[in-house]
């Protein structure tokens, strides 16, 4: 088993040779090869699912293979169904974090030599041993476990890791690593690395369709510019000033996936109030004489400025000066300025000019004056609890309505000491009282007053208090606020608030101010702005093009509640989005070169282009190898008529029979089935595709389904490197071969939520199909000697059902993406349903038939997960003819269930008897005398046991039944009325009702019913019926053999408790029976020496 601690190797090692050996036969037969067909197919006729591209800045990983493992089980599965199966795979390169790698690394060539020779404290950090001399150790390969302590964030963003040592744990050279200044050298060396380990793990791809992307593919980069020029043709590109995520360093918005951290990340707009600080300034500032000075206070809630009573800074906050034009300086926070300078608020365009530092303690006591407050005069006041990683550092103060406020101002009223330890003069604060502005129900015109007495709030200190403050108040406040001062008095705050913002924007007195809701830190490293960009935007929400996504979301096949209202939510606020950037790699905007098309905007409807590549480019990912049609004969013309069903090109050269044979491709194939990926790419990828499709594609050309899982955990813990706790594809397969591994992805789990890759199930997979060829082989060496003949007996009834069960449930479970589900009908019951069968015949054996079936079928099942192993145990123990992974979906009868609970309740009651052997041979547990213990019971003395049946509810247990049934709904599982005291009165009132005393009736029968009534919800109504769908004394009778040979008996009969006679035969232990006697589906025994 593959496991550290000197065990052997030789089952994977033996798993690894299987894996070589078949990927071997299906390359020299290529049969994964897509070929569409001249008929249009029909529904389930063919499979076209496809997988975001991963991008190729480094190896893929698990947690590629868990999102890749879906798609390819569920092409697998179609495949075998016999479905014409479509399954292409392409390599992203577009965007900026190649080129800002490669950057960086010519960089630290530039200042540290080449090979560069770090500085010393930094390969003594963390008194680690350097990952130069692991990598040593490892001979330049990889090594084993991903050392240092960086996050994945501080690996992206560069932090404190220099990328020449990501590079060496790439396993490359110096030498080598100098070559990879060049961004293109990554898009040369990674894509065929990746390829390599997703043949190595079984893909079942048609490899002459993957491509790169960028213009590095000149093929692909004309379809984007088609997709490009086609969407602007529409109307839905335009330029615009926007607010957008910006990096400072990079020079341009920071799109999702050019994130180290902050991904989903919007910008937050504030309003910053212009608060006017007053002459004369303290000495400090005195080198603002002469311009316009203003507290910069931002804030979400400018319809409360009425209520201002002061001004709040941070007593040790660090502030600056900035000049915002050439007459008026803001004072605020370095973090804001910076944004402000992107937005341009700044004199100097995307520098911010600072005047003069300051700190919060420099600013207490200034003199305002603020727009629209009622005092004519307020002063800047010491609060403890503001963050200065939040809009500007400086806080109106509107104690009215904000609980904050209310107790800081609280606070400096009622406590002189920290009054005078802040430097505060009582005029500051003494004068000033609560001015009224909004009226809310239940909380009146001094909501933050009242709703701080009522929770009893004692400090600005006590956060967790102050925040159920504000939860109360504030969504209550702007839904159902009423204005009681200013011009809006009398109207809603949600109607007044935008008025509002406006009013005070058009007479200077504030202006819009945006920052990200969180920190963004982008792949180079530096912390992102907002920024006011004139750029090129994609109109996503624009109202006609949105009902048309959710038209299309509404028809997919999204396999759960929580992916569609991950879709639902992101259609909800997506708005105008940034396709253009000017730094990394891509494809150009064709009528702006300056600028590139980023890249979540150049995959979008790339799925198409799977449909022709192959046809593009000669089995030639880059597209450079000879082609019967060159990049520029690719005309507008020529992809409309492909894509869009536009009129045939005549102005085109293209021969006729290439440009039909690609609009049939297209037609064939298109839409595609499935989309898998991480849910992750639910806020932008997957519903820009959506986006995309309605806008250009034809109805019956949107897509079908995308299904969303979560991430991949590594036994249980966070995928690392840092930790160690990482393997990529090509490690795993080296550890646990491929089939194990898929194996265990497969056991991971299936829904939206994290799944769990676990190594102890893939070692376990590893024995588990190695032990199973080995069992084949044993069988199939023995064949003679199993018995021939049709099935006959019983138990080779059940196992023929249990395949049929098998077979039926997998075929459900692989149809609806549920893999592990799959797993544990397709394998682990099929594994225990042969392993009860083996027992179960006895010295008769097992039948030829059936064993030969179960191999066949077993193989099949497991086909889609484990396909070496398959292919393997079909061509070289089965000697079948082709290959596995097509043979079609093993035929089955349908399923009888009524068989199955048969051998259910057989399998029970064995189980029950050893029970009750037990407890009879050991006697009482609590030390009943009565309990008649068997003990003359010895290893030589066989018992004789008495099983009593009861196969039919009487008396008043079946009263109760036929009560329940009557109020039981079978397609909700529910009682319709779950007054049980009805039905207890019904009993006490019949004639068969247990004791005349009713609360002796009812202790009897209450337990009776709750029991039934959780059984019936879980069963349905047939938990509810007199006796059981078969016949128990059958049943057993028919099953002496195995329930002798499984309890170690002489003898066994079956009796009925109906049979006068039968109970005789108890003798003195008849007191057992009646102890513990027998009802439908539960048997009681007792046993006797012989």
């Amino acid at each position: 088993m593959a496991a550290e601690g000197g065990k052997s190797f030789a089952r994977r090692d033996r798993l690894l040779e299987i894996e070589s050996k078949v990927r071997n036969w299906w390359e020299d037969a290529d049969v994964f090869r897509a070929e569409s067909r001249e008929k249009p197919p029909g529904p389930g006729e063919k499979f076209f699912g496809n997988f975001p591209f991963p991008y190729m800045n480094g190896f893929l990983h698990l947690g590629h293979a868990f999102s890749v493992s879906k798609l390819e089980f569920a092409a697998a599965f179609h495949r075998l169904r016999g479905a014409n199966v479509l399954f292409p795979f392409a390599f992203h390169c577009t965007g900026m974090p190649i080129k800002a790698s490669a950057d960086k690394l010519a960089r630290e060539i530039q200042k540290f030599g080449n090979p560069p020779v770090f500085p010393r404290e930094v390969e003594e950090q963390g008194n680690e041993e350097p990952e130069t001399e692991a990598e040593a150790a490892n001979n330049g390969a990889p090594p084993e476990k991903f050392k240092g302590k960086k996050s994945k964030a501080a690996s992206k963003s560069g932090g404190q890791v220099y990328q020449w040592e990501i590079m060496r744990s790439f396993g490359l050279s110096d030498s080598e690593i100098s070559e990879f200044q060049d961004p293109y050298k990554w898009l040369e060396f990674f894509p065929p690395l990746a390829l390599e380990d997703l043949k190595a793990f079984g893909l079942g791809v048609d490899w002459r369709r993957s491509f790169v992307t960028t213009d590095k593919n000149p093929f692909f980069d004309s379809f984007v510019r088609w997709q490009m020029r086609k969407l602007k043709s529409m109307g839905k590109i335009v330029k615009d000033l926007r607010y957008a995520i910006y990096s400072p360093l990079d020079g341009q918005p920071c799109a999702d996936h050019d994130r180290a951290t902050g991904e989903g990340v919007q910008p937050q707009e504030y309003t910053i109030i212009k608060m006017e600080v007053l002459q004369p300034f303290p000495p400090k500032m005195g080198v603002l004489e002469g311009k316009r000075v203003f507290l910069a206070a931002a804030t979400l809630r400018p319809e409360t400025m009425y209520g201002q009573t002061n001004a709040w800074v941070l007593p040790d906050g660090k502030y600056g000066a900035y000049e915002i034009n050439e007459t008026d300086v803001f004072i605020l926070t370095e973090r804001a300025a910076l944004n402000l300078a992107y937005q341009k608020y700044s004199r100097v365009p995307e520098k911010p000019t600072c005047l003069i530092e300051l700190t919060g303690q420099d600013l207490i006591g200034l003199k305002l004056k603020s727009p629209l407050a009622f005092n004519d005069v307020i002063y800047a006041l010491p609060m403890l609890t503001i963050l200065t990683d939040k809009g500007t550092g400086i806080v109106t103060s509107v104690p009215s309505d904000a609980p904050d406020d209310y107790m800081a101002l609280h606070d400096l009223k009622s406590k002189p000491a920290l009054r005078a330890k802040y430097g505060v003069n009582d005029e500051w604060v003494l004068p000033f009282e609560i001015v009224p502005i909004i009226n809310i129900p239940e909380f009146g015109d001094r909501a933050a007053e009242k709703v701080c007495l009522d929770l009893k709030i004692k400090s600005q200190n006590e956060k967790e208090k102050l925040a159920e403050a504000k939860r109360l108040t504030y969504l209550r406040g702007f839904t159902e606020g009423t204005m009681v001062v200013g011009e809006f008095t009398g109207r809603k705050v949600q109607e007044v608030k935008p008025l509002i913002r406006s009013k005070l924007s058009e007479t200077g007195e504030a202006i819009i101010y945006s920052e990200p809701e969180k920190r963004v830190i982008s792949r180079s490293g530096d912390e992102c702005v907002v920024a006011l960009t004139d750029q090129w935007y994609i109109t996503y929400g624009e109202p006609e093009w949105k009902k048309l996504a959710e038209e299309c979301l509404a028809n997919m096949n999204l396999y759960s509640d929580e992916t569609r209202h991950g879709f639902e939510h992101t259609l909800s606020w997506l708005t105008q989005w940034a396709c253009s950037r000017s730094f990394g790699l891509g494809t150009r905007i064709p009528w702006d070169e300056q600028f590139l098309v980023e890249s979540l905007s150049d995959s979008t409807i790339y799925m198409a282009y799977y449909t022709i590549a192959h046809l593009l480019h000669n089995e030639d990912m880059y597209g450079t190898s000879r082609s019967p049609i060159a990049p520029d004969q690719l005309t507008d013309e020529v992809w409309d008529f492909i894509f869009c069903g536009g009129p045939y090109p005549k102005s085109s050269d293209i021969p006729s029979s290439i440009l039909n044979k690609m609009k049939q491709e297209f037609e064939y194939w298109y839409p595609f089935d499935i989309r898998v990926s991480g849910k992750d790419l639910i806020q932008n990828h997957l519903t820009f595709s959506i986006y995309n499709h309605t806008a250009i594609m034809a109805k019956h050309h949107w897509p079908r389904g995308f299904r969303a899982n979560g991430h991949i955990m590594l036994n249980s813990e966070k995928m690392s490197k840092s930790t160690g706790n990482f393997r990529t594809i090509r490690q795993a397969i080296e550890e646990f071969s491929a089939d194990a591994t898929r194996f265990s992805l497969a056991d991971a789990g299936d829904g939206v939520d994290d799944a769990n890759f676990v190594f102890e199930t893939a070692n376990a997979a590893i024995l588990r199909l190695t032990k199973e060829i080995a069992w084949m082989e044993e069988v199939l060496a023995a064949d003679c000697s199993l018995r021939s003949g049709p099935p006959s007996t019983y138990a080779d009834r059940v196992f023929a059902n249990e395949m049929n069960v098998a077979v039926t449930t997998t075929e459900q479970n692989y149809h609806n993406f549920m893999f592990r589900e799959a797993l544990k009908t397709g394998f682990y019951d099929l594994q225990s349903a042969r392993d009860e069968y083996r027992f179960s015949c006895g010295v008769g054996g097992m039948n030829r038939d059936l064993v030969w079936r179960f191999m066949d079928v077993q193989t099949r099942l497991l086909t889609p997960i484990c396909p070496h192993y398959a292919e393997y145990v079909w061509r070289e123990l089965l000697k079948k003819e082709g290959f596995v992974i097509n043979a079609g979906w093993p035929v089955a009868d349908v399923p009888d269930l009524t068989l199955k609970k048969a051998n259910k309740y057989l399998q029970d009651s064995i189980v029950l008897m050893r029970k009750l052997l037990q407890k009879q041979i050991s006697g009482s547990k609590i030390g009943n005398k009565k309990a008649a213990p068997v003990t003359t019971s010895t290893e030589d003395n066989k018992l004789v046991a008495l099983l009593y049946v009861n196969e039919q509810f009487d008396g008043w247990k079946a009263e109760c039944l036929r009560f329940l049934r009557s109020r039981f709904n079978n397609s909700t599982r529910t009682f319709t009325s779950n007054e049980d005291g009805e039905i207890l009165e019904a009993i006490q009132n019949s004639p068969v009702r247990p004791n005349d005393n009713f609360k002796m009736t009812q202790k009897l029968c209450m337990p009776f019913m709750r029991f039934k009534k959780d059984e019936a919800v879980v069963l349905g109504i047939e938990a509810l019926d007199l006796r059981l769908p078969f016949g128990e004394v059958e049943v057993l009778q028919e099953n002496l053999d195995l329930i002798k040979r499984q309890i170690g008996l002489e003898e066994v009969e079956v009796l009925s408790i109906t049979d006068p006679d039968a109970l005789a035969k108890a003798g003195s232990l008849v007191r057992l029976i009646q102890q513990n006697p027998p009802t439908p589906g539960n048997p009681t025994a007792i046993f006797l020496s012989p």
